[in-house]
């Protein structure tokens, strides 16, 4: 039997017995949603059964012991250091991406290796894809698909009792946007469908203790398609990118309750699946035979390890009356305010030039430790003369001028010195107590003294 249903505005949250362009409340323009509803306030399917029932006790919080039970690990290790450590009983884990990134492919490859030897049960539900083409694409990968059930369906409330009977320790649905329950009448991949969806899968995996991995579409602006409260209900949030010209594929933590955020995970496409690339500083980070004017090499942190990566700027005389600021993998406002501050306290014109500055590799900066790196790089390349290629920056650059710390700057100069670069340009509170073998350091207060120093 359908349930009942009604439309809920997701500005007010005003219940409505059918859907209308705007909400009759606060009168906000498409907001109307469908949701399952057992009855109208006062109806008699809507009042409590068991008004004697017991109700829940609360506890003291010093009374409850966590558990400290260890993730499970999914055999691939780029994968346990974006999940923290590796599959958490009962977690809900949402992975996007764009088409044919890999995502399916990584999910496979996982469950496979989590499953094999008999560590666990794996379930792969596919709505997608045929059992034949899940089939060919594990083949093709070499995964031995022993250990692994599979079910093509995407009727909620079958894979609901099929995962029931299978009892699995992880499963994986590809993908949420198809996947529907009968207590709605919406078709799959509307927000009511995909937020009920979650969470009866989420009731799931928190009842019976099974990790649960959904995959999910992103829209045109590469956020994940549905409703943003998806995205809170979930336990970690994880973002498949890469380029289409490009065989490396980064793996982007944005929320994760089990671990640290902002973690990156690195894999390198190949035609045996995704391989897990345990050294991705030697890929960011491509030695030039020779100097080349605009190219500094830095020392971002993501996450939890250090990356050497290059930025490189091109600054060119420019035709327009107002110039170009393009950044890729930057902040272009943050850019334009380093060129305000190398004008004011360095004396560098740029009001006349275009600048283009690049982060090599595909990779996004957020910290503010690029600061000096970028403002070197439009200053060797708006001089033409090259930085030393065997030295290291980092730094954060204020609007005054001055050079700030950047948090663990000691681990930063040791991942340079273990790539062979000799010399490093720090902010002066970076500056370590005792003398690194092998790295000579030069550690200025300010911008004024960092540019007179090369």
């Amino acid at each position: 039997m359908r349930a009942k249903f009604a439309y809920q505005c997701q500005g007010c949250g005003a219940l409505a017995p059918k859907w209308s362009g705007q909400c009759s409340d606060c009168g906000a323009w498409n907001t109307l949603v469908e949701i399952a509803y057992s009855g109208w306030p006062g109806a008699a399917e809507n009042r409590p059964g068991d008004v004697s029932a017991e109700p829940p006790r609360a506890c003291m919080l010093e009374a409850i012991s966590p558990a400290e039970e260890a993730g499970i690990p999914s055999g691939v290790g780029e994968l346990d250091r974006v999940l923290g450590g590796g599959i958490v009983a009962g977690a809900v884990v949402l992975i996007g991406g764009d088409p044919g990134i890999g995502k399916s492919t990584l999910l496979l490859q996982m469950l496979a290796a989590a499953t094999g030897e008999g560590k666990c049960s794996g379930l792969y539900v596919s709505g997608e894809e045929s059992a034949q083409q899940v089939a060919l694409r594990s083949r093709r990968l070499g995964i031995d698909g022993a250990r692994i059930k599979l079910l093509t369906e995407t009727r909620l409330e079958s894979i609901l009792g099929v995962a029931a009977q299978e009892a699995p320790r992880v499963m994986i649905i590809d993908s949420i946007q198809t996947v529907f329950t009968e207590a709605l009448a919406s078709a799959p991949g509307s927000v009511g469908q995909v937020r009920e969806s979650a969470a009866q899968l989420i009731r799931f995996a928190k009842s019976s203790g099974a990790s649960v991995f959904l995959v999910g579409h992103v829209t045109k602006e590469g956020m994940i398609a549905g409703p943003r409260v998806l995205e809170h209900m979930v336990d970690t949030v994880l973002y498949f990118e890469g380029d289409d010209s490009s065989r490396f594929r980064i793996l982007r933590s944005t929320k994760n309750r089990y671990g640290p955020v902002h973690e990156l995970g690195i894999f390198a496409m190949t035609e045996g699946g995704l391989r897990p690339v345990t050294n991705p500083s030697a890929i960011f980070l491509q030695r030039h035979a020779q100097s080349a004017a605009g190219s500094v090499v830095m020392v971002c942190r993501q996450g939890t390890r250090p990356l050497l990566i290059e930025v490189q700027a091109l600054v060119d005389q420019s035709f327009l009356a107002n110039p170009r600021r393009v950044a890729v993998g930057l902040d272009p406002n943050r850019l334009a305010m380093l060129l305000a501050v190398l004008h004011r306290h360095g004396g560098i014109v740029t009001h006349d030039q275009d600048v283009f500055v690049n982060v090599v590799g595909g990779i996004r900066v957020t910290e503010t430790g690029a600061d000096l790196a970028v403002t070197l790089a439009v200053l060797s390349s708006l001089r033409g003369r090259p930085l030393p290629a065997d030295m290291v920056v980092f730094g954060e650059v204020g609007l005054s001028g001055e050079l700030r710390p950047v948090p663990n700057g000691n681990e930063r100069l040791r991942e340079a010195a273990k790539h062979g670069f000799r010399r490093a340009l720090v902010p002066k509170a970076n500056a370590p107590r005792r003398e690194m073998a092998g790295l000579e350091i030069t550690a200025p207060a300010r911008l004024e003294a960092a540019l007179a120093s090369i």
